[in-house]
């Protein structure tokens, strides 16, 4: 078993320090005023003034010889009581002198060392001697003479107090050490425990701090990236918007909408090269706060839905075929009923039905005409079919707003097109007719009786904008969310359509070069904002011909 005074093969030398720096700083005073002495002239008893200083140099001798950390701490005690009695016969060689004031060098140290027990037992030292200075001198007592006993007493109680003090603050301070270690040892724990756990999913998350700094990655996030594919190695891959098709402008990528300070559910981006391979990655973006209620970051996660995506457009595809087989023959029934209903020859009530089953018929043509368009692998099929020209986007409401005005008074509702301003437009015709059609559609289906259909158009001579907003019930979040994906029909429209809708009217926006955005408050109603180019490609002017 080492020594306790060695431990972690480190040797504790506190004790000897202690005891070689408090003797030498009184060795050098002593040193300092015996040399005063031996120089000048000393009318008391040179001997024994020197004997004292000889004790005071072999204690000072012995501070840097005796291994003080190897014995009792209570033997460090003879030094300054030795350096007491040195001082002491200092003292009587001379006894009209102050050389009493040396003893604050020993009563310093025993006080602030040892205690309690050795701050009475130094006080009762200090009083012991100077009764005995007093009496050996055969002097009067003075009140200069008591002044340097009084001075000791009360060096040596603040010099106990201070050490005490010290004492707890050194206390204090390893407590709090222990403390943060253990508290630093359960987060290391925790943070290792987090890192396995992030390193375990199959999705990749990214921790980007409040300074736009990514602190956080985990194993699944570089695995996705590095499974990207591009043209070649070194190039980055392109990244493309929800149909593969369009470019992907970089302000609308998922890292720089977080880093913007936005919050985003599901964006789905296809990264690859033009001519080659695809890949689908959902994002989602939210973003956190911290104990101050300030923004504090957001937390991205990317989830692989290529095999998803792929599974859905065959769907579509097998859609797409077995609508496109009923087509014909809708066609053909259409055409049959027509020639039935327009014969002479068939009575009134044959005829009503006729015209009940033409009625269904034509709704059911019209289903299969939204889900052909629906199910096209892209919207270049789209984009394909367009023939834009410089139009007024005020036209089109209009005339939107007149054929679907007969609906809409059978319900009480009013179609306002008092915001309806001068804003000419790049499109096809017939395509943004289509859109506006399907939006006012929907203004009236989801308004409530005597509600109000709020349209309007208005540019800036590089874009413009149609408007739609109804005063319905608006639509929540979730289904906010959701309401442009195919085939998903938020509330009560999941018995009013096929989901189709807006699905459709996104992606003719989005063939011309525009966007289609929604606003909605629940409660208050929905707004939907169309943004179309309001110049052709060559064109300077946004001016209409």
């Amino acid at each position: 078993m080492r020594a306790a005074w060695l431990r972690d093969g480190i040797v504790d030398r506190t004790r000897e320090r202690t005891a070689m720096l408090n003797q030498l700083l009184l060795g050098t005073v002593v040193f300092a005023l015996a040399l005063l002495i031996a120089i000048g002239d000393f009318a008391g008893d040179t001997a024994l003034f020197f004997a004292g200083v000889v004790v005071v140099f072999l204690a000072t001798a012995a501070t840097f010889v005796v291994p003080w950390n190897r014995i009792s701490a209570g033997w460090v005690a003879l030094v300054p009581a030795v350096d007491i009695v040195a001082i002491a016969l200092m003292q009587l060689a001379e006894p009209t002198s102050v050389m009493g004031l040396l003893w604050i060098f020993p009563t310093t140290w025993i006080a602030s060392t040892f205690g309690l027990l050795g701050l009475f037992g130094v006080i009762a030292a200090i009083v012991a001697i100077a009764m005995l200075l007093f009496v050996s001198a055969q002097e009067v007592v003075t009140y200069t003479k008591l002044l340097v006993p009084f001075v000791l007493v009360a060096v040596a109680v603040t010099s106990h107090l201070a050490a005490r003090r010290s004492d707890a603050q050194r206390t204090l301070l390893a407590k709090q050490a222990v403390l943060l270690g253990q508290v630093l040892a359960v987060t290391r724990r925790q943070e290792q425990e987090l890192t396995e756990v992030l390193d375990a999913v199959d999705f990749g998350v990214i921790r980007i701090g409040a300074d736009g700094r990514i602190a956080v990655t985990n194993d699944a996030h570089g695995r996705l990236q590095s499974s990207v594919p591009t043209a070649d190695g070194d190039a980055a891959a392109i990244a493309y918007r929800d149909d593969g098709v369009s470019p992907l402008p970089a302000a609308e990528g998922p890292l720089e909408r977080a880093l913007r300070g936005e919050a985003f559910a599901g964006q789905v981006v296809w990264y690859g090269s033009p001519d080659g391979p695809r890949q689908a990655l959902s994002i989602t973006a939210r973003r956190l706060v911290d104990a101050a209620g300030q923004d504090d970051g957001a937390v991205i996660i990317s989830r692989d839905v290529t095999a998803e995506l792929t599974a859905l457009r065959a769907r579509d595809d097998l859609v797409a075929s077995v609508s496109h087989e009923l087509r014909t023959p809708l066609t053909s029934i259409l055409g049959y009923l027509d020639l039935a209903i327009e014969d002479p020859a068939v009575p009134d009530a044959v005829r009503a039905n006729l015209d009940i089953a033409e009625r269904n018929a034509e709704r059911l043509l019209r289903i299969v005409a939204d889900i052909l368009a629906a199910s096209s692998s892209s919207s270049s099929s789209v984009e394909a079919s367009l023939t834009p020209q410089i139009i007024e986007a005020g036209d089109i409401v209009r005339a939107s707003a007149e054929a679907l005005r007969p609906r809409a008074e059978g319900r009480a509702i009013t179609l306002d097109i008092h915001g309806v301003e001068a804003a000419p437009i790049w499109a096809d015709a017939l395509r943004i007719r289509q859109v506006v059609d399907n939006l006012v559609s929907n203004a009236i289906t989801y308004n409530r009786d005597g509600g109000t259909v709020y349209m309007g158009t208005t540019t800036d001579g590089t874009s413009s904008w149609i408007l739609v907003r109804d005063t319905g019930a608006g639509i929540s979040e979730a289904d906010r969310e959701r309401l442009f994906q195919r085939y998903y029909q938020a509330g009560a429209a999941r018995r009013a359509g096929t989901g189709l809708g807006l699905a459709i009217s996104r992606d003719i926006v989005r063939a011309h070069g525009g966007e289609l955005a929604l606003h909605s408050s629940v409660g208050v109603g929905s707004t939907f904002v169309v943004k179309l180019p309001a110049i052709g490609p060559g064109d300077g002017e946004g001016t209409t011909r």
